[in-house]
């Protein structure tokens, strides 16, 4: 019989951030309340730690564990900060924005329209992990974002 199991599982052809947690537990709580994820999967380890979970967001598959650092796998509290943002698209971003702010997010970039045709808006969570939301409002051809870009002086952020 020929091995039917998919080497890339579905959903997950593209990347899939991996967040290391101090208190995984609650940070679920928090993504559920704050971003509608679904828990789809969590592995307790003996000594009470998460030792693997799976949520969604959207679309937006995401991993996370508690902290180990036994294995140098450190969070954002620990480390003292992080330089990695996650970007996802939603529905309604004005929406999460207001339920993400109720549940505790902290406020890292108001929502504005933005001129690559994105409504978009920052936060950080109380784990330390910084969450970009857009909403797509335009579509734009590369000419038009780059003319954008350029009236702009946009140096590559956004």
């Amino acid at each position: 019989m020929a091995n039917t199991v998919k080497a890339i599982p579905e959903g997950s052809e593209g990347a899939t951030p991996y967040l290391s947690i101090k208190g995984a537990a609650d940070a679920i709580e928090f993504y559920k309340k704050a971003f509608d994820a679904t828990e789809t999967m969590r592995i307790n380890g003996p000594d009470g730690r998460i030792g693997h979970a799976e949520i969604k967001i959207g679309k937006a598959n995401i991993m996370l564990a508690d902290e180990h650092p036994e294995i140098n796998f450190l969070s954002p509290r620990t480390l003292g900060g992080s330089p990695v943002t996650i970007h996802i698209y939603v529905e309604d971003i004005d929406a999460l924005a207001a339920q993400a702010q109720a549940a505790g997010a902290k406020v890292m970039r108001a929502v504005a329209d933005q001129f690559y045709g994105d409504r978009t808006g920052g936060f950080e969570d109380p784990f330390g992990h910084v969450w970009h939301f857009a909403t797509r409002k335009e579509d734009l051809s590369n000419e038009e974002l780059q003319r954008r870009a350029a009236a702009q002086g946009a140096g590559g952020k956004s």
